[in-house]
C-alpha cells in the first residue's frame, strides 16, 4: 500500500487513517429557529448544526421525498413529463382537508401532467398534487409512505418517518435537519435535468375545472420560497409551515461557484419573508466564515496506478464526486496536504468504477476528508502466454 503526496509528487508517506471531517465552529451563528443545519455541498462539511439530529415535523418540506420517488419513476423511464396523472376525490379541492392547506386546486376526474404536478408541488406546495402522485405510484397515500421510507433508507436517511405525502400534521411525519440536507444533496446530484425546476418563481396552472379554482388561481402563482427573490444564486428547494411546527425551509445557493445547503425548522418569524431572511443570514454566514477548495472532480486523473498483468501498464484513478475541503477562516487552504493511498500495483482486470484506493486531505497531521479512488478506465488482463513471459522477466530483474 502506497501513500503518495499529490502536492509534492514522488514523496511516499505512511499515515494512519482517521474517520473525521473538518467542522467549522458555529459559535458565532445564532438563530431563533429550533433547528438549523448548514453544509458545503462539494466537501460535505458541516458548518452549522443546531439540534440537527432532532426529529421534528417537517411540514411541507416532506414533499421533497414525495418528489424524489416521482423523479425515480421519470429517471427509470416509467413516466415522462407529459404523462397524465388522474385526480381522485381525495385530491379534489372540495375535500375539507384542502380548504386551509396549500394546493393547486384540482377537481376529481381531471388529469394533470407530471410536469404540472412537479411545479405545483415546488411552487404552490400543492398537497393535492402529493395525493395525486402517491395514488398513481402506489395506489394509496398510505401505501406510498412505504416507498418514501424505502427511498429514504437507500440514501442514508435512517431516522426519518412518514405518515403522508403532503406534510399535513401526522405524528409519523418526522425528519431531522441533517437528513433534510441529505435529501437536498441527493436531489441536486442525482436529478440534474430536473433540479432547475426548483428555481421556478411563478407557476400558473392552466387547467382549472371550476370557476372557484380559476378565481383562486389568479392570486396563487408565486413560489413560497422568497429566498429565490432576495438572494442571488439561490436556486431551491422547499418551504413548509404549520401552526404548531412553525416555519421551515430547505435551501441551496451558489455564490462564487460554491454551493451551500441550508435547513431551518421550527422558526416562528412573521411569514415566509422572515423565513427567507433567516435562511439568507445562515447561508451568508457559511460563505463569509469558511474557506473552500475543490481539488479534483470526476474524470480528473488523480494518480496513474501501475497495473500487474494488465494490457496497459497503468490505470488512471479519479474520484466519484468532487473532492473538496472546507475550513473555518482564517485557516489557509494552502496548509492542506492531499494524499493518495493505493495498492501498488493494482491487479488486472480493472473495470471502470473499481475502487483502487483512497484520496485523503490532512491538516496538522489529522485526516479531515477522505474519499474512494476509482478506476477511470478499463484495463484488461494480458493473455496467459504474455503472463508467463512477464513472470520470467520479473525473475530476471525486469518489470
Amino acid at each position: 500500500m502506497k501513500m503518495l503526496n499529490l502536492l509534492f509528487p514522488g514523496l511516499l508517506l505512511i499515515s494512519t487513517m482517521a474517520n473525521a471531517a473538518t467542522q467549522a465552529k458555529d459559535a458565532e451563528f445564532t438563530t431563533k429557529a429550533k433547528s438549523a443545519f448548514l453544509m458545503d455541498y462539494d466537501s460535505g462539511t458541516e458548518i452549522v448544526a443546531k439540534n440537527a439530529d432532532v426529529l421534528m415535523p417537517p411540514s411541507s418540506m416532506i414533499k421533497l421525498m414525495t418528489l424524489v420517488v416521482l423523479f425515480d419513476e421519470i429517471k427509470n423511464g416509467n413516466l415522462t413529463m407529459d404523462s397524465k396523472l388522474p385526480v381522485s376525490e381525495n385530491a379534489d379541492y372540495k375535500n375539507p382537508l384542502w380548504y386551509p392547506a396549500s394546493k393547486i386546486c384540482l377537481s376529481a376526474g381531471q388529469e394533470i401532467t407530471v410536469r404540472d404536478a412537479i411545479l405545483g408541488l415546488i411552487v404552490l406546495s400543492g398537497g393535492d398534487a402529493s395525493v395525486v402522485v402517491a395514488e398513481k405510484l402506489a395506489g394509496s397515500e398510505n401505501a406510498f409512505t412505504a416507498k418514501m421510507t424505502t427511498k429514504a433508507r437507500s440514501i442514508g436517511m435512517e431516522q426519518s418517518t412518514f405518515g403522508n405525502a403532503s406534510g399535513l400534521p401526522d405524528p409519523n411525519n418526522l425528519m431531522t435537519s441533517r437528513e433534510l440536507a441529505t435529501l437536498a444533496t441527493h436531489i441536486i446530484a442525482d436529478y440534474p435535468d430536473i433540479y432547475p425546476m426548483f428555481a421556478t418563481k411563478r407557476f400558473e396552472f392552466g387547467d382549472y375545472k371550476s370557476d372557484w379554482c380559476r378565481d383562486w388561481g389568479r392570486t396563487h402563482t408565486v413560489n413560497y420560497n422568497k429566498l429565490l427573490f432576495t438572494m442571488p444564486g439561490a436556486d431551491g428547494l422547499k418551504t413548509g409551515h404549520t401552526d404548531s411546527g412553525g416555519y421551515g425551509m430547505v435551501a441551496s445557493s451558489i455564490v462564487g461557484g460554491r454551493r451551500l445547503i441550508g435547513v431551518i425548522n421550527g422558526f416562528n418569524g412573521r411569514g415566509h419573508d422572515a423565513l427567507a431572511a433567516e435562511m439568507k443570514k445562515l447561508l451568508n454566514y457559511g460563505y463569509t466564515s469558511t474557506l473552500h477548495k475543490v481539488y479534483y472532480r470526476p474524470g480528473d486523473t488523480v494518480v496513474a496506478i501501475p497495473v500487474w498483468y494488465g494490457r496497459a501498464s497503468t490505470v488512471n484513478a479519479t474520484v466519484e464526486k468532487p473532492f473538496a475541503v472546507t475550513l473555518p477562516k482564517p485557516v489557509p487552504v494552502s496548509s492542506i496536504r492531499i494524499l493518495a493511498r493505493f495498492n501498488d500495483p493494482a491487479a488486472a482486470p480493472v473495470a471502470v468504477g473499481d475502487k483502487l484506493g483512497e484520496i485523503i486531505a490532512e491538516h496538522d497531521g489529522r485526516v479531515i476528508a477522505h474519499a474512494p479512488l476509482i478506476a477511470a478506465e478499463n484495463v484488461k488482463k494480458v493473455r496467459l502466454f504474455k503472463r508467463l513471459i512477464r513472470n520470467i522477466s520479473v525473475m530476471f530483474g525486469g518489470k
